[in-house]
């Protein structure tokens, strides 16, 4: 398989949600065909083919998308890659959406019911992405929605022992990295967040100048090697209300983020100072920067939201392999009834296969 030519994986997640909808409905629409390299997706074979007649019942699909299966007998311990490679490479059928990696469930799937008995499957599907990706299989891996509490409650647990607590924090173990970084993305703009999922009286003592520095650094890097940019332009939120007012609202600016900015103007990367974020967010920074970082979720991320929901694509920087993600959850109660929309994944699937094309170029 060529360099240019190798898949976009796609793990449609939790198998009682909309992640099989979605990519059931981009196949349908001849939409997978849109990019120039083979589809491949993790799901339980059986339930993909329950859930295309579920949706030509509702009225959304007139027939069920054609695709090839591999039966490889999948197993985490045992998983060849090489193996899935050939036999995809020899079978593919140029009429077919895409190519099905089988990773049956242990127990029927039902729309819009979490049986923990499937989470096995769940965590299954993203060890084997990691596999397919760490080795160079596929180009990128693109996640549909899974549901964290099922995967608790069934007790599947991170490889440090802890419990599950999601994909960014998964493929960031495998992976052996000690940071990545969360980047929302749409047509609009890129906002990486130096904090992600902390309650607000927690996100002053986060802001570190190691947390800092390992954030702009994997931004710079990412977006050099993964975008195809050689000079980045980024721009740099404060911490506090207008930058923190020379101190008078706030010494983060003065004592942590901009001694670590500077640092990196100093080296020649094109990057800000700590701005006020209600000034940063303006059209005309943002006609001239690349990338955002925010301080915080809720800094960063309502104001991106704001400029392309259901358009807005979402990326771990850091890693050895792309990444991007849908930005919704299961929607267990859409599942399907065909009130599902595929647009967050054919725009997840878009912005893998540009990175994946500019990867190659870099």
């Amino acid at each position: 398989m060529t360099e240019e030519k190798r898949p976009l994986l796609i793990t449609t997640g939790e198998p009682a949600g909309i992640g099989m909808d979605v990519a059931l409905g981009l196949a349908a629409e001849g939409k997978l065909q849109d990019f120039a390299r083979p589809i491949w997706v993790t799901a339980d074979a059986k339930a993909m083919q329950t859930r295309a007649e579920e949706l030509i019942a509702a009225g959304v699909l007139k027939s069920t998308p054609s695709w090839h299966t591999i039966n490889t007998d999948i197993n985490a311990d045992n998983f060849d890659v090489n193996l899935v490679a050939q036999i995809s490479q020899q079978s593919i059928e140029a009429d077919r959406a895409f190519i099905l990696l089988n990773i049956p469930c242990a127990a029927p799937v039902v729309c819009g019911q979490i049986n923990i008995a499937n989470s096995a499957m769940v965590a299954q599907q993203l060890d084997i992405a990691h596999k397919l990706a760490i080795n160079n299989t596929v180009a990128a891996i693109v996640t549909g929605p899974l549901q964290k509490s099922a995967l608790i409650d069934a007790g599947i647990k991170l490889l440090d022992g802890t419990m599950f607590s999601g994909h960014t924090e998964f493929f960031m173990q495998q992976s052996g990295c000690e940071k990545v970084v969360m980047m929302l993305a749409n047509q609009a703009m890129k906002v990486a967040l130096v904090t992600t999922h902390l309650p607000l009286k927690d996100i002053p003592a986060a802001i570190t100048a190691d947390n800092v520095r390992q954030t702009v650094q994997i931004v710079i890097d990412d977006m050099r090697e993964k975008f195809g940019l050689a000079q980045p332009r980024i721009l740099v939120c404060g911490l506090n209300p207008h930058a923190g007012e020379g101190g008078h609202l706030g010494m983060e600016e003065i004592e942590i983020i901009n001694p670590v900015l500077n640092e990196f103007i100093n080296m020649g990367v094109n990057i800000s100072e700590a701005m006020p974020a209600d000034t940063l967010f303006t059209t005309r920074h943002l006609a001239n920067c690349d990338a955002v970082i925010a301080m915080y979720h809720d800094q960063g991320l309502p104001v991106l939201k704001s400029h392309g929901f259901g358009d807005t694509v979402n990326l771990t920087l850091g890693l050895p392999y792309i990444r991007t993600s849908v930005d919704h959850g299961t929607a267990l109660d859409l599942a399907g009834n065909g009130g599902a929309s595929a647009t967050s994944l054919y725009q997840a699937l878009n912005m893998a296969n540009e990175m994946a094309d500019k990867s190659l170029t870099h």
